[in-house]
């Protein structure tokens, strides 16, 4: 019996020592750094909007993506669980051409072709940005709905598009949440 427990204490008191390394000291000093050091972030990235009446609440998170579906607003890659589909197999292409079929009843007028981001599920499922190119997509529905000019709907796209960090590492990209905010008018 002793001999069992002489056995045991050693992989009791590691276990117990690295629980508290890895489960309780490395998360707390991580979480102080970022805390530090990237408050804004570490909280979320939540945009807050003023309102007309003067009243400021939570919008979202600027790093994830909030369903946008009503033809007013600049809507985001398909929401859903990120897949391991393979890009020609049979039930990609049915949820491509589903979401084809979406962009072409929201908006029938629309001729040129859908950019790929519009009809694919982002790694995460969860990406806030679109492309340059399939928010200019949208323009002329987002104008049309909201009885605005073109040129105001890419001005405001243009404030809310990243660019490539160091001029060439990443592509650019137009965050959802924000450009829908300042549509709405509110305020950051």
């Amino acid at each position: 019996m002793r001999t069992i427990i002489s056995l045991i204490r050693p992989a009791i008191v590691c276990f117990a020592v690295l629980t508290l390394l890895t489960g309780v000291l490395y998360p707390a000093f991580v979480t102080g750094v970022a805390q530090a050091a990237y408050p804004h972030q570490a909280n979320g990235s939540i945009m807050k909007a003023t309102l007309a009446d003067g009243t400021v609440r939570e919008i979202g998170s600027s790093l994830l993506a909030q369903p946008f579906t009503e033809p007013k607003y600049l809507i985001g890659r398909p929401a859903g669980p990120a897949t391991n589909l393979s890009s020609v197999g049979d039930k990609q292409e049915e949820a491509v051409q589903q979401r084809i079929a979406r962009w072409h009843e929201l908006d029938p007028a629309n001729k040129q072709d859908i950019p790929l981001d519009l009809v694919t599920v982002s790694g995460s499922g969860v990406d806030p940005h679109i492309t340059p190119a399939a928010a200019d997509y949208q323009v002329s529905r987002i104008a049309r709905e909201r009885g605005i000019g073109e040129d105001e709907v890419r001005r405001i796209i243009k404030q809310h598009t990243s660019e490539r960090f160091l001029g060439f590492w990443g592509e650019p990209a137009v965050n959802v949440l924000q450009v829908n905010a300042a549509l709405d008018g509110l305020s950051r």
